[in-house]
């Protein structure tokens, strides 16, 4: 059967030996299937000899598609690398928990091959666009998952305000705030006790980091909402901002961080037989006898 991918390009850390096996695996399979293969410059494995080497910069310009090798932190990274074109992603999994990277090993040759047939869902996933405004010029971001306000300091609470379409929400204290998409629900707001979000829905958890006050709780809003974040005036306190676990800077008195939708989508595809709440299940161990279970 004809595939509809001709240039195929492979991201991972191949220091992490199962990355590395399954990047040879892969690349030796497209090869055979006369599949153009992409790699970074730092990959050092024997690969077959029609692979070529290309630069970051030019990946998304070069690739029809995308598999990133590992957890969703390298999901993560090849997304920042296609946010403004229009390549989708599959996702190999040899992380650890994987909500973003579903494809197993055992089954990601079958998979990859109905992929390239044709045979996958698409994914449309939305991202955050922020902006850091303060003494200098802006600084901008994307994030799929999570644009994250943390303290830089330890035992001292974090004192700020937000508000969410020109109109004031609350003061919190606490160890800051993570906006996350529907993608992020799984991401670093599920452990502050945010809820678990269908990734289809346009919505935005916004997700108080350990809060000194038991009502400041996570809250759901309509993405495309206009959220604004600054550190109080009377406490003379320091923040970090960091978008899908990279920083864009500290967050001083005075400055602002201003979250909105961006105007880019994120690509996933899925094989055959992708069910979110299986992945769920498996993640999770969801309808398990016990905690200690296997994945499925």
């Amino acid at each position: 059967m004809p595939h509809i991918f001709h240039s195929v390009a492979l991201i991972g850390n191949t220091k992490d030996p199962q990355v590395a096996e399954c990047m040879q695996t892969l690349a030796g399979h497209l090869s055979i299937r006369k599949v153009r293969v992409l790699v970074g410059p730092s990959v050092k494995l024997t690969l077959p000899a029609n692979t070529e080497l290309c630069d970051e910069e030019s990946v998304a310009s070069r690739a029809q598609l995308i598999i990133a090798i590992g957890g969703d932190g390298t999901l993560l990274y090849a997304a920042s690398l296609v946010a403004t074109y229009n390549v989708p992603l599959l996702g190999i999994n040899r992380g650890r928990l994987g909500f973003l990277t579903d494809v197993s090993r055992k089954t990601m040759v079958e998979d990859v091959d109905s992929v390239l047939e044709g045979r996958f869902s698409e994914d449309r996933r939305s991202m955050l666009a922020a902006t850091l405004q303060g003494s200098g010029a802006p600084r901008h971001s994307l994030a799929l998952n999570d644009v994250v306000v943390n303290k830089r300091e330890t035992g001292r609470i974090l004192e700020f305000e937000t508000s969410i379409n020109g109109r004031f929400v609350n003061s919190h204290g606490g160890d800051g705030m993570i906006v996350a998409t529907a993608t992020g629900s799984t991401a670093y707001a599920l452990s502050c006790g945010g809820p678990i979000v269908e990734p289809d829905l346009d919505v935005w958890v916004l997700a108080p980091i350990c809060p000194h006050t038991l009502s400041d709780r996570p809250i759901i809003v309509r993405a495309g909402s206009k959220i604004k974040l600054q550190i109080s005036d009377r406490f003379e306190t320091l923040a970090q901002v960091t978008c899908d676990g990279n920083s864009i800077g500290a967050l001083q008195q005075g400055d602002c961080l201003h979250i909105e939708s961006a105007n880019t989508q994120i690509t996933l595809l899925h094989p055959p037989g992708y069910d979110y709440y299986r992945l769920l299940r498996s993640k999770l161990h969801w309808g398990r006898a016990g905690a200690g279970a296997q994945s499925e």
